[in-house]
């Protein structure tokens, strides 16, 4: 499998509301959309989006009037070039104040989405403006999340950054493109538990086979929940130790829809 991340996916309330918000804010555009039985489904993204980078998935379900985000669920991180340029256009633009750059020592800053969905801003040289650098949620148990993605998806532990109460993990595929998404995981060091929510849905994994390469994921004893012929062989889900979702998408850059519906 490439291994790399495709998107990430997040429940929103109103579906239009955040598409004009993300679009408004982060130049970005509707690649394309699936409506379905009792849902919708759209792949948001920069215009001039890389190969290699991920696209920011919106889910809606029909009759869902607020999502709740839980505390597992981390944010979305979205590269700039100008830390403080970036933060203050935001602000320009009417989103509300939340985490300026000088609170976070210059280094970072976050804004929210409608539903409350934190985006996290850092400064990069590299991939298209307001690409997707890194998605982050938190884990109980480092170990093992660790463990889970180098064994079962080959990804390599790139960096980290620890403090006196909790450390940040960064994995990426080995080999991946310096503009693809990593995945950041956090653990805090006083044994807390977190609650789930709806409001954060899934990372997807892009494979090369989905077949070949779930039968090899069956045999590294990664947790199933729903196998390929489940999903009408278009798709299938796996799950980390601790219940994340992780959808695996054989992605075919040349197909006229991104879904492989």
């Amino acid at each position: 499998m490439t291994g790399i991340l495709d998107h990430t996916m997040i429940r929103v309330s109103d579906l239009e509301t955040s598409i004009d918000w993300y679009e408004t804010n982060f130049e970005y555009e509707e690649k394309d959309r699936y409506d379905g039985d009792g849902f919708t489904i759209a792949y948001l993204g920069p215009e001039d989006i890389g190969e290699a980078e991920a696209m920011l998935e919106l889910t809606s379900n029909e009759g869902q009037d607020e999502v709740e985000i839980g505390d597992s669920w981390g944010h979305i991180a979205v590269r700039v070039r100008d830390l403080e340029a970036a933060y203050q256009g935001l602000m320009d633009n009417g989103v509300e104040d939340y985490r300026d750059p000088e609170s976070c020592g210059g280094r970072y800053a976050f804004v929210k989405d409608p539903d409350g969905h934190e985006i996290e801003l850092v400064k990069r040289d590299h991939g298209s403006l307001w690409s997707l650098d890194h998605t982050m949620y938190r884990v109980e148990n480092a170990d093992e999340a660790i463990g889970y993605w180098v064994r079962k998806f080959d990804y390599v532990d790139t960096r980290r950054w620890e403090a006196d109460t909790f450390a940040n993990f960064i994995l990426d595929p080995k080999g991946a493109p310096e503009e693809a998404m990593s995945l950041e995981l956090t653990y805090n060091y006083d044994g807390r538990s977190y609650t789930d929510g709806d409001g954060w849905g899934h990372l997807c994994v892009r494979v090369d086979d989905l077949q070949d390469d779930w039968e090899q994921l069956v045999l590294r004893e990664v947790p199933e929940q729903r196998d390929p012929e489940a999903c009408d062989n278009m798709y299938a889900f796996v799950e980390d130790f601790e219940g994340h979702e992780i959808e695996l998408l054989e992605r075919d850059p040349n197909a006229g829809s991104l879904f492989p519906f």
